[in-house]
């Protein structure tokens, strides 16, 4: 997500530099190596007069809750008062469409925060802090809030990019009747979503980030085999709950210290539908550079159809 949005800047010509802990290969001259949640480090690099913030704790298989935070609240508070010791009076800050929890279907910016895990209970309460420090001075600060939908694109290997890869090698089963809708977002669309919200005018606003329309898991697997096997079903299918009884038990195995691909909350995640609405439209007329479709076609290429063993790759939840 970093090196994309990066790329895009960078194409806009404005100076910018990436704050992360591990420097990044593809631009390693803006690139310094700072932990969010070191204050001093902060404050001695941090001179932008604008911040974008996609730093987070958020794989499902964290076994301790304090990291969560650590990263997502007490480093958004480290940030906040860098910024406002420095006069940086714009904040973008990447949430997640996490903190609605198992949310009824389309879902608005309006709806109730209701989260079910720890990362999305420590993203909301990272947005609370956020606005607080707006709400101190708000006739001269700026935030926006994006709350992401699940992220996929090139070099991103996260849990769309993992359904790809088990599709491809032929290793899938649908679990469930795969009526359930997915929403999803292109990394190249969000990127331009994001270099939007720092161009705009806006002193505060909240905004879910979904490519539509959204696939069924039946359609979307479906859409996979045929281009990637030449195979138009979803093949093999297990009930939903034979599926939750084998994450049960890769749970209690995870206690024990053997982690597993699989369990109970991925299995839910899968069978249940997330769909969320966007006002992106909003924001000064934004319109994403690529369908949904081209963006899972493209990604497909890159990844699976013509592979670049060169590309440099991000893994994410």
């Amino acid at each position: 997500m970093g090196s994309k949005l990066s790329q895009r800047i960078l194409e806009t010509q404005k100076k910018f530099e990436i704050f992360d802990l591990k420097k990044s290969h593809l631009f390693e001259e803006m690139s310094i190596k700072v932990d969010i949640r070191n204050k001093a480090e902060l404050r001695r690099n941090l001179k932008n007069s604008a911040v974008i913030n996609l730093a987070a704790v958020h794989r499902d298989d964290i076994t301790n809750p304090d990291e969560y935070y650590s990263t997502n609240v007490e480093g958004a508070r480290v940030l906040c008062e860098v910024c406002e010791e420095k006069g940086i009076n714009k904040i973008v800050f990447t949430s997640s469409v996490a903190v609605y929890g198992f949310a009824p279907p389309g879902i608005g910016e309006n709806g109730a925060v209701n989260p079910f895990n720890e990362y999305g209970r420590t993203k909301a309460l990272a947005e609370d802090v956020y606005r607080e420090w707006r709400e101190k001075d708000p006739d001269n600060r700026s935030l926006i809030i994006v709350r992401p939908t699940v992220v996929f694109g090139e070099g991103n290997r996260g849990n769309v990019y993992n359904l790809l890869n088990q599709i491809n090698s032929g290793a899938f089963a649908m679990i469930g009747n795969g009526k359930n809708k997915k929403s999803m977002a292109y990394v190249e669309n969000l990127s331009a979503f994001l270099i939007k919200c720092i161009e705009s005018e806006e002193k505060y606003a909240v905004y879910n980030y979904v490519d539509t329309p959204d696939f069924t898991m039946n359609e979307l697997v479906s859409l996979v085999r045929g281009k990637l096997r030449g195979k138009s079903s979803v093949g093999i299918r297990i009930p939903k709950f034979i599926g939750l009884m084998v994450g049960y038990m890769a749970d209690a195995l995870a206690k024990l210290g053997v982690k597993l691909p699989i369990s109970s909350i991925r299995v839910k995640k899968f069978c249940a539908s997330s769909e969320f609405s966007s006002a992106k439209h909003e924001l000064d007329g934004f319109e994403a550079p690529f369908s949904l479709q081209e963006g899972l076609d493209r990604t497909l290429e890159a990844e699976f159809i013509n592979p670049d063993p060169d590309r440099q790759i991000f893994y994410t939840e």
